[in-house]
């Protein structure tokens, strides 16, 4: 029996592909051990988002290789992608594979220790079909992640992942439908879509339907399955959140109110230099329909400060903006050129200090209203998905979130097993600044 050991960097979709991946080794035999130990094969599942990606994808490949040096090491998806002849020539890396040849890995693998592969870089040009993976099962044991596309057409000029994933390719409604089937009865409750860009599903289909129906649509049916208790919905392109949109899932009553629309800036002409098609005033009124249609829901984003030609004055536009909005949590990242971009070689670029003040002023800004938004539900009843058993503080406690996502936790009695539990409970106080403490209530699901 082979044995082979995972490592993955970035994205949740990248999580879920090597789920996919793992689960296909798995199927045909292949035993799964620790990436730190010593193995047959070893896959790294790569990243290049930053130029800082890039390189951690190297290390891995490297760790790999110096781990076994008899070892297969396999270097799949966006670095292999973004820069082939750079990886290819990586004296560490065996095989490459391109992000849409990921559902053939064990046909691959196979073929390449028979020695029949003709070559060994498989495949890197994109395709125009979506590369159907399936899951049975993840890491995860009680949510599970759902890919619904892969691609962007977007082109902000920060960034290289429509390079690395190409155009978007949406999948069959049909296919998400019977894997969240399958994951529902294997007792999985809660399901987040998640996709390179979400708000484009169903815009590559050739039916008359209004394209920007077809995301709701699959909502509404994924709604409607049985045994979903829970649906989270990955980023979300401000643009998509109109006054239909927010209404329309409002009326879904397994949505969870917490919704994840990218800003990464506050100031009109810095979504300009970024190729980001909204303007501040339009991502406002999004975040207005939702809290519209929602009682309390979780606003989040992501924000980049000291992107090139950020003045001072853009800078304090973005703050004022960030504190009008009140997110319940910020992604706040300092700029970072990536080589391969229009950004990255735009004048105006910032210093690493400049970049460091801004962001810890966003990170005051980010702890206040993230506490503001949590001091909500002391003295309320809520909901709560419990997860795993953690020790804090020297005691036992049961942790999960809330359908907003906020993190709460309940005392762990004797004999009690609450993962994968539904729970009603008032929440009395702080356990810890991130995580709230819930009493304990009869009330189970």
């Amino acid at each position: 029996m082979k044995t082979v050991a995972f490592h993955n960097l970035g994205c949740k979709v990248n999580a879920y592909e090597t789920d996919a991946m793992l689960q296909s080794l798995q199927e045909n035999g292949y035993r799964v051990v620790p990436f730190e130990e010593k193995a047959d094969i070893y896959i790294v599942n790569t990243c290049t988002v930053t130029n800082i990606a890039d390189r951690k994808s190297r290390q891995m490949l490297h760790k790999a290789k110096k781990t076994n040096p008899q070892g297969i090491v396999v270097a799949v998806g966006c670095y292999v992608q973004t820069d082939t002849a750079a990886v290819a020539k990586d004296d560490a890396v065996d095989l490459l594979i391109g992000n849409n040849r990921k559902k053939d890995l064990v046909k691959i693998l196979e073929a390449y220790m028979e020695g029949t592969a003709s070559e060994s870089v498989i495949d890197i040009n994109h395709t125009n079909e979506y590369e159907e993976m399936k899951l049975t099962g993840t890491q995860e044991h009680t949510r599970a992640y759902i890919k619904i596309q892969d691609g962007c057409n977007q082109f902000c000029t920060y960034c290289m992942i429509p390079y690395a994933r190409g155009r978007v390719r949406s999948r069959k409604k049909s296919d998400i439908l019977e894997e969240i089937k399958g994951l529902a009865a294997a007792g999985y409750q809660e399901f987040v879509l998640t996709g390179i860009h979400i708000s484009s599903y169903g815009m590559d289909f050739k039916e008359e339907t209004d394209k920007d129906q077809r995301l709701l649509s699959l909502i509404r049916e994924i709604d409607a399955s049985e045994g979903v208790e829970r649906i989270r919905l990955g980023s979300l392109e401000p643009r998509i959140v109109t006054k239909e949109f927010a209404q329309g899932i409002a009326q879904l009553q397994h949505i969870c109110p917490h919704f994840h629309l990218s800003l990464q800036s506050g100031c009109a002409a810095t979504l300009g230099r970024m190729n980001r098609r909204y303007t501040p005033e339009e991502f406002a009124q999004s975040v207005a329909f939702l809290r519209e249609e929602f009682a309390h829901p979780a606003i989040t984003t992501d924000v980049i400060v000291g992107f090139p030609g950020e003045t001072e004055e853009e800078f304090a536009e973005t703050v004022r903006f960030v504190e009008d909005i009140h997110f319940f949590e910020m992604h706040i990242f300092k700029y970072s050129k990536r080589k391969g971009t229009k950004a990255a070689v735009m004048t105006g670029q910032l210093s690493e200090q400049v970049k460091i003040r801004r962001s810890a002023r966003l990170q005051q800004v980010e702890m206040c209203a993230s506490k503001e938004f949590r001091d909500f539900y002391i003295g309320k009843e809520t909901e709560v998905l419990f997860e795993e058993k953690k020790q804090i503080a020297g005691k036992e406690y049961w942790v999960g979130h809330t359908r907003e996502y906020v993190k709460t936790a309940v005392s762990a009695r004797t004999g009690d097993n609450l993962s994968n539990r539904l729970m009603h409970g008032v929440v009395s106080g702080y356990l810890t600044e991130e995580i709230l403490l819930m009493e304990q209530a009869d009330t189970r699901i």
